[in-house]
């Protein structure tokens, strides 16, 4: 994988998705010496961020290099200077670039003139960084991800696209329930079910959370309302009214199901406090779970040693 960009979930094998979380259950274990000593990562973001930057940030300290983080106030990413200029410069500088985006158009043409590998921190199109520590968290719950029943209740947005995308290359059994107009993009939908005929797995859409969460062994949900969407906010939550995470909800899934949350949450909306502070939330794994997935994808894409 050295030297590539990963920009969608679609950018990775199911070898080198198996491999990601291989070396990133092996980082978390410890032990690993300064493996990206002298490389230097760019965190690029138009968007606020807390466990992207964090993570991102962290990984790279932990790993032995450094970060350099830009907003889009220092940068002005196509406004003030263009975008296939910033590449350029950024690529002269620093080994890898980490964007955080809205456009999928910006993420593309940001990795089309950089030179160095791109890492898409999220954008309007997927969650790639988050799906993998979502995988991550699931494995080391149940030991596996091929047969694992995973139900997503909510908005059909980057991060289910990721997740969809994924799990279904995995081998998981997928089910997701989002309000008619609300659901998973259309190729978004045709790539996964295509992975899951390849992996043994199966993708559902529906719009009856009832249906998604009966006998999962994973509930997954996100905001009904997403960075840039503030203008709908009213709509959504007419729309989503009957897709919030409750305990009605969950006592449809498997007495051994965990509930996962990407947060930021907006509790009382998609999901209530009963639930996401209850024995079964994983929700703080996940997120501690970024931090060693994207060790690993920068140990890979940079060029690092193995690891341990």
């Amino acid at each position: 994988m050295q030297g590539k960009d990963l920009l969608s979930i679609n950018d990775l094998t199911p070898d080198e998705l198996g491999r990601i979380l291989d070396l990133a259950l092996r980082l978390k274990r410890g032990g690993h010496g300064p493996l990206l000593a002298g490389r230097t990562l760019a965190l690029l973001f138009e968007k606020p961020s807390l466990r992207t930057r964090v993570s991102f940030d962290v990984a790279m300290q932990q790993l032995g290099g450094h970060s350099v983080y830009l907003s889009q106030g220092e940068v002005g990413l196509g406004m003030r200077e263009p975008i296939a200029d910033v590449a350029r410069v950024l690529s002269r500088y620093v080994d890898a670039i980490a964007i955080r985006t809205f456009a999928d158009e910006t993420l593309h043409e940001l990795a089309a003139y950089a030179d160095v590998p791109v890492i898409n921190a999220l954008s309007d199109g997927e969650h790639p960084c988050q799906a993998l520590a979502d995988l991550l968290t699931i494995r080391e719950r149940f030991g596996r991800l091929a047969g694992v029943r995973v139900a997503y209740v909510g908005d059909g947005n980057n991060v289910a696209s990721s997740l969809a995308l994924a799990a279904a290359m995995a081998g998981a059994h997928v089910v997701l329930a989002s309000p008619p107009g609300f659901q998973l993009p259309a190729p978004v939908a045709e790539r996964a079910a295509a992975y899951a005929r390849a992996s043994g797995g199966s993708v559902t859409l529906t719009t009856e959370p009832a249906e998604a969460a009966q006998g999962a062994q994973v509930v997954y949900t996100d905001v009904w309302t997403s960075m840039g969407q503030e203008a709908q906010q009213a709509l959504r939550r007419e729309a989503f009214a009957g897709y919030q995470v409750n305990p009605a909800l969950l006592a449809r899934a498997a007495p051994e199901a965990i509930v996962m949350h990407d947060l930021p949450a907006h509790r009382g909306e998609e999901i209530v406090d009963e639930v996401i502070e209850s024995p079964q939330s994983v929700v703080f794994d996940q997120a501690e779970n970024r931090l060693h997935a994207q060790k690993a994808v920068l140990v890979m894409l940079m060029g690092g040693e193995a690891g341990p």
